[in-house]
């Protein structure tokens, strides 16, 4: 049974943080299922890509799913106001499913109360915000928490992903093929 992850966009997503991650793991053969937050499918990214996202989220039944993976960029602030990622977030984590955020977007953990008591990184942008943050660690993960700090880490996040959810045979695999 192929696995099936949950991606969801808001207008400001940072592009290689959600493209990357995307790539790998459906280089893996992991389904991923891309979620506009708003009613339109057509989502702009913050550098001006436009992608067409599978569904609103609306249209989508979000407990069939293996992981919750939440890009970051200025889209993080959409996500918040909106609170389903933190609702959904949170269900995910309570259910033992994996939850993964980078850059900013572990603010959304927080908001879910997700990230007491555990080790993460994210973005130096929101460090104030988030002081416990292990600025140096590219990808931390800690129980069904994945999380990672930027663009610059994506590759790296997006193998970590493939590799909780397909085995180390699978990330060495698509890593070798993209000459990672």
């Amino acid at each position: 049974m192929s696995k099936r992850v949950l991606c969801l966009l808001a207008p400001g997503f940072e592009e290689i943080e959600a493209v990357t991650p995307i790539d790998l793991l459906r280089r893996a053969e992991v389904e991923v299922v891309v979620a506009s937050i708003t009613r339109e499918v057509l989502v702009t990214g913050r550098c001006g890509l436009t992608l067409r996202a599978d569904a609103t989220l609306d249209e989508v039944a979000t407990g069939d799913f293996d992981l919750l993976f939440l890009p970051g960029g200025p889209g993080v602030k959409t996500l918040r106001a909106d609170g389903r990622a933190a609702r959904l977030a949170r269900a995910y984590a309570d259910a033992g499913k994996a939850v993964a955020a980078i850059c900013a977007a572990p603010t959304i953990l927080a908001d879910a109360n997700l990230l007491k008591g555990r080790r993460f990184t994210a973005h130096s942008s929101v460090t104030t915000e988030l002081p416990q943050a292990l600025g140096a660690e590219r990808v931390v993960e800690d129980g069904p928490i994945v999380t990672s700090r930027g663009a610059g880490t994506a590759l790296d996040f997006g193998l970590a992903l493939v590799r909780r959810l397909c085995g180390a045979e699978a990330a060495a695999r698509v890593s070798d093929a993209i000459m990672a």
